[in-house]
């Protein structure tokens, strides 16, 4: 990292890393330019105008936290401390930014909680039940595999740091495998590439296990010496046989087969399973089957072989000592329901929205409904962020946030195995402060801080890791911490599941009494007659969710296959109008073979400005719950796709937007 006059000129990766290196993402490679433009926020600022018009006067800090203080201090008389929702996730936040000082005031306020599920989940709830959250396979023994399965996950766009030790593999024979909608960029350079529906990917992973089981795939003795539940898995998967499963999925006949024989020759062979294929009905029975299958092929204890999902739970916190406040009974509400929640509570409504590290307005599911609780004007809602994003221009005050590069922050990797702590290069634009310093502060003024409290951000560091002084010490000596196996852990030699009795429990009670309808059970696709189009919303490669969405001003295109574009009469460049019962974008068309027939995408993380009408996929996304883990279905939304009549001049924008 260059810095010249308490400016960041520029960002580079960081050799401590064994995985990184020094090789970082274009995202991360802008950020000098993000953190002294033009748009950051400098002052707080107080709403003048109506709600969502953006029309704010600059107030003071001590005016701003006063009248949140104030504002607190009453609803917790009157009607309690549940009318108030603290609504957070993702941003740039760690360890430090999130769960800690925060926590600890509205646990001491008695708010109301949030179910932070609107990402990994499902996929969370399933590593847990079956592996007990045993660490995946380190990125740099992708590079040793014959074979890598990438189901549900475009690197390209997301987790990029795998994507070396697969060339790298490539250029040694290793065969690829892409289970994806969409024809990413690395689905091009697969040697199969199963396009399945959205929703389908629990069906083909079921059948691939009989076929396993059917046809002596199965490693029997690594299940009798490391399993338990595989009558019940078997069960389930006994009904999906090849041909039925490749209806369902929409696959060519012979797609299971081949699947199954090349994962059965290849050794080793390694799974990466992202959050794609989670994002549905049956997203959690999905991500346990497609867990489940290197036990039943027997997979592990070789290098290179096995599953990776989430790696960051290799890292245990003491959070408590950090929050110093017990967790209270209070209800809890899903944040894939805030929509609902704003709009519908009365026993007591949310009176108080406190909104950081997030953007609801543009990311949750129910737009409309989201928006409709954010126009409330009896709800105070106050945003603390770097931007005046969406959200914030519904904010009755909005508190300007320190950013990563300003403020000292602990992270943990969630698939390359590190702990790093960053200090601080340059302090914060103009007046902008830390979470800590915010909540600590509100702490303050409410009388709510106690003798002990860890009270700077280096005291909360030395209590979430109090447990492991060793780590702390490697920590400050060092700026980073590997794992106490380092980098690259054979599975069932070097690290072995976390379930009670130390075994893959293929079939998990508590699964299958928390699924709805049991575990690996398959839900039907949600589409009808009036709306056969499921939409599937990704991320891109140039944000993180909706940050950074900011720097750009051009608008994406709904991606169509032709198949679905000729029947409707449409054409690439048409303005068109995508809709349900919920509400309607309006942008331009992309035609391409790059989907599936059936399948349209238009990608997540947009702000309004990026639309003709300022909404955008979140709107189609329902708030219904995944069967595990209470997730979001937002490729369950499905949709009708128009033209708008009048005057088209085609002309789509040729940037791609890899998504």
């Amino acid at each position: 990292m260059e810095v010249e006059d308490g400016r960041v000129i520029a960002v580079e990766g960081d050799d401590r890393n064994p995985v990184t290196a020094n090789f970082i993402c274009a995202k991360v490679r802008g950020l000098p330019e993000v953190l002294r433009g033009a748009q950051r926020l400098a002052r707080p600022l107080r709403r003048r105008g109506p709600k969502g018009a953006g029309e704010f006067e600059p107030i003071s800090w001590d005016e701003a936290l006063d009248a949140i203080a104030e504002r607190l201090n009453a609803l917790r008389r009157n009607p309690g401390g549940e009318s108030i929702l603290p609504l957070s996730y993702g941003g740039s936040n760690g360890l430090l930014s999130q769960d800690t000082t925060d926590a600890r005031l509205f646990r001491r306020i008695g708010a109301s909680r949030l179910a932070r599920t609107v990402c990994a989940a499902p996929t969370g709830a399933a590593a847990a039940a079956l592996y007990g959250k045993m660490p995946g396979v380190g990125y740099e023994d992708y590079a040793e595999a014959s074979l890598i399965v990438v189901w549900g996950l475009n690197p390209h766009a997301s987790g990029i740091h795998i994507l070396p030790f697969i060339r790298r593999a490539r250029r040694n024979g290793a065969t690829l495998i892409v289970v994806d909608p969409r024809r990413t960029r690395l689905a091009e350079q697969a040697d199969l590439h199963l396009a399945v529906r959205p929703g389908t990917d629990l069906v083909l992973a079921l059948a691939v296990i009989r076929r396993l089981l059917e046809t002596g795939g199965a490693d029997e003795a690594f299940l009798e010496r490391h399993c338990r539940g595989l009558d019940g898995l078997r069960r389930r998967a006994q009904e999906w046989t090849a041909e039925r499963a490749e209806a369902v999925a929409g696959l060519e006949p012979g797609s299971v087969a081949k699947f199954t024989e090349l994962y059965r020759a290849g050794s080793p062979a390694v799974i990466r399973c992202g959050w794609g294929l989670e994002r549905n009905r049956n997203g959690g029975a999905a991500a346990a089957a497609v867990a489940a299958l290197p036990a039943v092929a027997g997979k592990f204890g070789v290098r290179g072989g096995g599953v990776t999902l989430s790696n960051s739970s290799v890292w245990t916190v003491d959070a408590g000592a950090a929050i110093a406040e017990p967790e209270p009974r209070t209800r809890i509400i899903n944040m894939n329901r805030v929509g609902r929640a704003l709009t519908e509570l009365t026993d007591p409504p949310i009176s108080l929205l406190f909104v950081y590290n997030n953007n609801p307005a543009m990311t949750l599911p129910r737009q409309d409904l989201v928006l409709a609780g954010l126009r409330r004007d009896d709800l105070f809602t106050v945003v603390f962020d770097a931007f005046l994003t969406d959200t914030a221009r519904f904010g009755d005050i909005v508190l300007p946030a320190a950013m990563f590069l300003e403020r000292l922050e602990l992270a943990r990797g969630y698939g390359a195995y590190s702990l790093q702590e960053g200090a601080p290069p340059v302090v914060p634009f103009g007046e902008s402060r830390t979470n800590h310093e915010v909540f600590a502060s509100l702490c303050r003024r409410l009388g709510l801080e106690r003798p002990g409290d860890p009270a700077t951000e280096e005291e909360v560091v030395n209590a979430l890791l109090r447990e492991r002084p060793d780590r702390l010490r490697k920590l400050v000596s060092d700026g980073v911490v590997l794992p106490d196996f380092g980098t690259r852990p054979v599975q069932f030699v070097d690290v072995f599941p976390g379930t009670p009795d130390g075994r893959v429990d293929l079939f998990p009670e508590v699964l299958e009494r928390e699924s709805p309808r049991g575990l690996y059970v398959y839900a039907d696709d949600p589409a009808t007659g009036r709306y056969p189009l499921a939409l599937i919303s990704p991320g891109l490669a140039r944000q993180v969710s909706s940050t950074l969405g900011h720097l750009h001003r051009d608008r994406p295109a709904l991606t169509m296959h032709p198949g679905d574009a000729r029947p409707r009469g449409l054409r690439d460049g048409d303005r068109v109008r995508i809709f349900n019962e919920q509400g309607e974008v309006r942008c331009r068309l992309r035609v391409t073979e790059s989907i599936r027939p059936g399948v349209v995408l238009f990608p997540k993380g947009l702000w309004s400005h990026h639309t003709e009408n300022g909404a955008t996929a979140t709107l189609f996304a329902p708030d219904t719950l995944t069967d595990l883990g209470g997730g979001a279905c937002f490729n369950d939304a499905r949709v009708e796709v128009e033209a708008i009549p009048g005057r088209s001049d085609r002309s789509v924008s040729s940037t791609r937007f890899e998504s």
